[in-house]
């Protein structure tokens, strides 16, 4: 069986993957004209600023940084502490390089899937509800139920049963390290907490998510500024090793340049998971004026998440030496002091990075525990959030829906907690085919359909330039998308009574 998981993983995770990703990553950024990097200054903006409507906002609808945090919390998981680190035990230092590449362009991946998941929303429950199938079913080819169905079922399958047990699998392996707790301990605890969380709904998991995320990344990464101010005169020589090494300019890594490539782009999109299709369910529950306002916020979510707190691990793991590089046949080829365990992802990810914390300001283990216990475990509730979207699409919100959905929940929860008992190796590709299933579907969809948020950033750059950017009078039909856009209608109506503005803007 485990044989047939890592050949399917495989076929999944092939060359071909790792350049759609890329290549679409380079043509989204042509597309939006480097808006990633031109409009940092209005994603900031934005996340500080408040875009509410007149009126109080629905008890049961979050805003546009708790939408964010919540897509964060998927994107800042175990991938950026144990997933970096094993880039560098599997690609050599240049594959960090390669998760900057993937990151930077999957940032405008981010803007196109995040603006499609807010201009295709709808109202659900109270709040909004939205991401891939539902702008499948609406925009792709004008509109093609089958497709948004089908990514909604890989969705399902990513999200409840590939996906969490990577989380808990770390979490757990981590906390036993650092206290010695049994496996199955740890995995009674964190289901039950999800629970208590997950039942509450989508504004519990959202203020949830809103508390806890910033504090871990901002925590996180002082901690490794520490690591790095201790170790300052080797900052410039460790990202010019990862630059030589990315071009095959150090001679010990010269051979696996290819490697590098693809860890850095896999692991990277497992980290940031742009264009993957998670971040626009997020995005689309925020209640806001604009939908390309939530997608410049998630776009910045991806420089949270690579830029800050995967570099901050990959530094801290290169100064100190704390890593081992192996060729793809196995073999040694650079020999530092770090893991020379078992080489799963499992073993080389979180020992690694230990190793790291220990030779900078030592307590390495339990300030791993602790960070992937944060980091993971608010994954693994994004990660709920997601496939009870799909599972929402897919069997509705009424009472038979509500049923379905609830057995789902403890489907979620008991895969959950296998993975705190399964082995590494396992879960790590279990997880890697969910990932590569989704980013399959979402990458070639939005491929096709991504012409509409052109016209959203298009229309959103005219209002900015006569300040009118947070006016809630947001008009699709307007800017030349063409269909049906009633709940944009309602939410006008809510908003401002103000004229909309003329902007004539055509799809090209």
């Amino acid at each position: 069986m485990e044989s047939f998981i890592n050949q399917l993983n495989g076929i999944i995770w092939s060359p071909l993957l790792v350049y759609l990703c890329l290549g679409a990553g380079l043509f989204f950024t042509i597309r939006i004209g480097g808006a990633q990097f031109t409009m940092i200054k209005e994603m900031i903006r934005l996340l500080l600023g408040k875009d509410v409507k007149p009126g109080e906002r629905s008890k049961d609808s979050i805003s546009g940084f708790e939408a964010m945090c919540m897509s964060v919390s998927g994107r800042v998981g175990t991938g950026n502490i144990a997933g970096v680190a094993t880039a560098i035990a599997l690609g050599g230092p240049g594959s960090i390089f390669w998760l900057w590449v993937i990151s930077l362009l999957g940032a405008a991946s981010s803007y196109v899937e995040s603006t499609l998941g807010q201009l295709y929303k709808e109202k659900i429950e109270g709040g909004y509800r939205g991401g891939p199938a539902y702008y499948f079913k609406k925009g792709f080819l004008g509109g093609k139920a089958w497709y948004g169905n089908l990514f909604a079922i890989v969705t399902v399958a990513g999200m409840s049963l590939f996906m969490p047990s990577v989380q808990s699998n770390v979490i757990a392996g981590s906390m036993q390290t650092a206290t010695g707790i049994p496996t199955w301990v740890t995995g009674l605890v964190i289901v039950t907490l999800l629970g208590i969380i997950i039942f509450g709904g989508a504004k519990r998991i959202a203020k949830f998510a809103g508390v806890v995320v910033p504090f871990m990344a901002i925590a996180y990464i002082i901690v490794a500024l520490i690591v790095l101010a201790l170790n300052a005169s080797d900052i410039i020589p460790s990202l010019s090793l990862i630059i030589r090494s990315a071009f095959g300019q150090e001679e010990a890594f010269a051979g696996i340049v290819g490697t590098a490539v693809m860890w850095g782009v896999k692991r990277g999109i497992y980290s940031n998971e742009a264009g993957q299709g998670t971040g626009p369910a997020s995005a689309a529950a925020a209640d806001t004026s604009h939908p390309a306002k939530q997608g410049l916020i998630q776009a910045f979510s991806i420089y949270i998440d690579s830029v800050f707190v995967c570099t901050a691990t990959a530094l801290m793991i290169i100064i100190t030496g704390a890593y081992k590089v192996f060729a793809p046949s196995g073999k040694e080829i650079y020999s530092g002091f770090g893991s020379s365990a078992e080489m799963t992802i499992s073993t080389i990810g979180p020992l690694n990075t230990t190793a790291a914390l220990d030779a900078g300001i030592g307590y390495g283990a339990y300030i791993v525990a602790i960070a992937i216990m944060f980091f993971a475990f608010t994954t693994i509730l994004a990660y709920f959030w997601n496939g009870d979207t799909a599972a929402v699409y897919l069997f509705g919100d009424d009472d038979s829906g509500k049923k379905i959905r609830k057995i789902l929940t403890f489907v979620f929860l008991g895969f959950t907690f296998l993975g705190t008992i399964m082995s590494g190796g396992l879960a790590w590709t279990l997880g890697d085919i969910g990932v590569g299933m989704m980013a399959w579907v979402n990458i070639v969809g939005i491929l096709i359909m991504y012409k509409p948020t052109i016209a959203c950033l298009k229309d959103y750059k005219a209002r900015m330039k006569n300040g009118t950017q947070d006016d809630w009078d947001f008009n699709p039909n307007e800017i030349g998308i063409k269909g049906d856009f009633k709940l944009w209608d309602d939410i006008r109506i809510e908003g401002r009574d103000l004229e909309p503005v003329e902007v004539e803007l055509e799809i090209s």
